[in-house]
């Protein structure tokens, strides 16, 4: 059973810095994406950034040049997320997400999240 347990997070003021993990253990193969979402109180979840295992990553553009995303393929296989300059708007939960792709079928795993609040 795979399970992300996601840890940092927490209140941060504006143009400050945070730093979140997201840790998952069980079967992992390499076949994955590792990511971030997060979701702010009565909108959608949305993407914030995922990264492959080659490390090709991807990035929502209302977070280009503030956030960086990382993962340890070791034995960790964690996902970190560094967040500089933040804006009260990047407060919301941040959820980890893991995809396994076996098959041509992807298998979506989430973490319970973790909040992220950017006091002005």
């Amino acid at each position: 059973q795979v399970q992300l347990v996601e840890s940092g997070g927490g209140l941060v003021q504006a143009g400050g810095s945070l730093s979140v993990s997201c840790a998952a253990s069980g079967i992992i193969f390499s076949t994955n994406i590792m990511g971030w979402y997060r979701q702010a109180p009565g909108r959608q979840r949305e993407l914030v950034a995922i990264i492959g295992y080659g490390g090709v990553t991807n990035y929502a553009d209302s977070v280009k040049g503030r956030f960086t995303i990382s993962r340890d393929n070791t034995a960790k296989n964690t996902v970190y997320l560094q967040m500089n300059s933040l804006k009260p708007e990047d407060t919301a939960v941040y959820y980890c997400k893991l995809q396994i792709w076996r098959g041509g079928n992807a298998m979506d795993y989430w973490g319970k999240g973790t909040l992220v609040t950017v006091s002005s």
